[in-house]
């Protein structure tokens, strides 16, 4: 969810005459946990964030709940974070029985937590006179609700300094201002998948070249239709995952005799697994609306694309190795040919690379036209399939699958169900992790969704390779019989943007 800067304009201070909750020292003693002061935006950014302290104490300003509130009407996802975050609040204090200065637990604002098992810390509402004893806060202009967040937090530090007391922010520049003035603060990282995106899952994996020896022993081979399958034990089989690639080629690529092996992950356990070979669509016998595949990792991303048993397909990697292009071929093919789908759903996150060019006018899809140049472009490459049938043949083919591809907003989702729809979610490296969960979640019965993206291309300022929702739907649907991921890594657009790709 995209987390917005504090505005500096709309500065309060914290109301006159408010019922003093100041923390008491007679009841905060422990000096085993930590007191976490915590700023607007990570509330914003995260509403559930009042749950993932364990069992340290929370703090929250007179000037952070007024700041939610002058952030709680809109329908983007913050504005909607503000409005729960202020809701789980208000059902804290309503639990309550006891007096605000000792604390609201935790606990009852998340009545779905076991106490037992999950013991979190208190609420604490600080009031009355918040400006600090240190003189390193007069550098500070006291009117600024960044400020006063900073003075309560220095407040705190100085009533109880045998506790450590922490700001968590997600702005950098009041984390900056805060360690001048002296403060402990920190980042929010609970909503990283991975805190190195180095071991994301690239759904592929290269297998040893004594595979064979350790893993022939006992092995079992049959015929499915077209594909060949094994079933083999060795050591190697506890640490696949389901739906994951695996190939061994020959150390001598002159060594003929010796065939390589492209497979996919069937099942396994800790011992035995079974792998489907798969289909050819190098191969001009196997093409995907005219189009072939033109390395391995292509290969392995069109076997999930047109495998109907499998309803989530995510293709990461760099520009120009084809990700959109494969996604609509075999969107056409099952919509056009087969007929598995009714019609292709195109949708992306509409953050501009530049400049942002301002109000857009017309309906919905004429709204997303802008952002779907690279659709237009992937489109024209497909129509060239029906030039042997003329202007009119070529004219008629584009009618006929601008007909059957829709561009939606990504802002009018929620709420809908996709029936019989091929889906294609582009962009999805700026997608939030709860973002999405909404679009996931919009799946009906016989869907398919294709989430593209490029992890090191993100354009939204608030998400990281470890926070993107590409990255969390790869992590969460590892392994996941219907679902399959795959990282491109060669670029086929031309020899210019593979050298960019390295250099720049």
């Amino acid at each position: 969810m995209t987390t917005h800067p504090r505005s500096t304009n709309n500065s309060t201070k914290p109301k006159a005459g408010a019922v003093n909750m100041s923390l008491k020292p007679s009841v905060v003693v422990s000096s085993n946990t930590k007191l976490f002061v915590l700023d607007t935006n990570v509330l914003m950014h995260d509403p559930t964030c009042l749950s993932r302290f364990e069992e340290h104490d929370l703090v929250l300003p007179m000037t952070v709940l007024e700041e939610l509130d002058k952030n709680k009407k809109g329908m983007n996802e913050a504005n909607r974070n503000a409005r729960q975050t202020l809701r789980s609040i208000d059902l804290g204090l309503k639990a309550h029985k006891g007096t605000l200065d000792l604390g609201v637990p935790l606990n009852a604002m998340f009545p779905d937590i076991d106490a037992k098992k999950t013991q979190l810390g208190r609420l604490y509402l600080p009031t009355g006179d918040q400006r600090p004893k240190d003189k390193r806060f007069r550098t500070l202009a006291g009117e600024v609700n960044d400020n006063l967040i900073i003075a309560s937090t220095i407040c705190l530090k100085e009533k109880f300094p045998a506790r450590e007391v922490v700001l968590v922010s997600k702005d950098i520049n009041m984390r900056i201002k805060a360690r001048a003035v002296g403060i402990s603060v920190d980042d929010y990282f609970n909503d990283k998948v991975l805190e190195d995106s180095d071991v994301l899952h690239t759904g592929s994996r290269e297998l040893p070249h004594d595979f064979w020896a350790k893993h022939g022993t006992d092995l079992e081979s049959w015929v499915e239709g077209s594909k060949t399958c094994y079933r083999i034990k060795g050591p190697l089989c506890g640490s696949l995952t389901t739906n994951e690639f695996v190939y061994l080629e020959p150390a001598d690529s002159a060594d003929k005799a010796q065939k390589p092996l492209y497979a996919i992950v069937h099942e396994h356990t800790a011992r035995m697994a079974v792998l489907h070979t798969l289909h050819d669509h190098g191969s001009k016998k196997n093409t995907v609306w005219g189009i072939t595949a033109r390395n391995r990792e292509q290969n392995f991303a069109l076997n999930l694309l047109i495998d109907p048993e499998i309803d989530f397909v995510i293709m990461s990697g760099i520009a120009g190795t084809g990700k959109t292009l494969m996604a609509l071929a075999a969107g056409l093919q099952q919509v056009l040919e087969t007929k598995i789908y009714s019609e292709i759903i195109v949708t992306r996150v509409t953050v501009p690379m530049g400049d942002d060019i301002g109000f857009l006018p017309g309906n919905e899809e004429e709204k997303m036209g802008p952002w779907m140049g690279a659709l237009d472009d992937n489109l024209e490459v497909l129509n060239e399939n029906a030039q042997n049938g003329g202007e009119w043949g070529r004219a008629a083919n584009n009618d006929l699958i601008k007909s059957k591809v829709k561009i939606k907003s990504l802002n009018f989702m929620r709420g809908r169900t996709f029936l019989n729809k091929y889906v294609i979610i582009d962009e999805a490296q700026n997608l939030t992790p709860k973002q999405m969960k909404a679009l996931i979640t919009r799946a009906g019965p016989r869907t398919k969704i294709v989430c593209l993206g490029n992890l090191a291309q993100i354009d939204s300022p608030y998400l990281t390779e470890s926070s993107s929702g590409l990255t969390y739907a790869v992590d969460r649907f590892k392994g996941w019989p219907h679902g399959g991921h795959i990282m491109l890594k060669r670029g086929e657009r031309s020899r210019l943007a593979d050298f960019a790709n390295e250099v720049l």
